[in-house]
């Protein structure tokens, strides 16, 4: 959801198109600084919050896109683990309990083994230098030298945090597909979902990215699709509706039609 004119306009804009559950940048996702929340700011987002029955637990904010936990190179590194903690901050201030990342990427000077490791310490600085708020890895398509493709990877991560309570995942099914998870069939579905019970823990399934991809399976291309409208197609979404395993967890759209984003809120929750 957009934030023109201030972060608390978010859950106005959520609830026109009959979202049920919302993301938001908790500043602007393409420059490192920004300037403080007012206490303001924080009030009215709050009270709009409240005014329509959004509870922390269906917001899911996003971290900025210029942050890479795993850099190889440390002064880089240290600028987003800065960033980062800043971020988590500022939901600590919004009073929110979460927020969805990009793990990283080892930029073709590290191993991936490396790299997942230093995402791993830095999972574990900024939960030291927090409270309260869930840090939920987002899978990734595999997209150049972008770490989090595999389940065993998000897994591997995982090991290596000392507060499991605080660490979550979250599916973005058009990265799933193109990564090599076959949700379009029935027995791909099932077999992806079982599979990340057996390799992480559906227990730390905290949020799930639903889109459809303009790219086939196994391409490694993160271009999403409006729902329907791309390779994966319409069931595996009607299956998902359908699925009380996501019972009780944040859904969120990231399709690029914005215009549709409204209708096809409609049509998920008519599934």
């Amino acid at each position: 959801m957009s934030t023109s004119g201030g972060i608390e306009n978010a859950p106005l804009n959520a609830i026109a198109i009959g979202a049920k559950a919302f993301a938001l940048f908790v500043k602007n996702q393409r420059q490192w600084n920004a300037p403080p929340l007012t206490k303001e700011n924080i009030k009215q987002f709050q009270e709009n919050c409240q005014k329509f029955h959004y509870q922390p637990f269906q917001i899911l904010p996003h971290d900025t896109y210029l942050i890479n936990l795993g850099h190889p190179n440390n002064e880089n590194l240290q600028q987003s683990r800065n960033a980062f903690l800043l971020e988590v901050q500022r939901c600590e201030q919004l009073g929110l309990v979460q927020i969805n990342f990009h793990p990283g990427g080892h930029l073709q000077q590290i191993s991936e083994e490396d790299c997942l490791r230093r995402i791993a310490e830095s999972l574990n600085i900024t939960l030291d230098k927090t409270k309260g708020i869930i840090l939920i890895i987002e899978n990734t398509a595999g997209q150049g030298s972008n770490v989090g493709k595999t389940f065993e990877q998000i897994r591997y991560i995982i090991d290596f945090v000392e507060d499991k309570s605080r660490i979550g995942v979250c599916v973005d099914t058009c990265h799933a597909y193109v990564a090599g998870y076959d949700l379009k069939t029935e027995k791909g579905y099932e077999n992806t979902w079982n599979n990340f019970d057996e390799t992480i823990g559906i227990k730390y399934l905290r949020a799930i990215h639903l889109n459809d991809s303009m790219k086939g399976f196994t391409s490694h291309v993160d271009r999403h699709a409006n729902i329907g409208k791309g390779m994966i197609g319409i069931e595996p979404f009607k299956r998902i509706m359908r699925d009380s395993r996501f019972d009780d967890i944040p859904i969120i759209l990231e399709t690029p039609n914005e215009t549709l984003w409204k209708e096809e809120i409609e049509m998920l929750y008519q599934f």
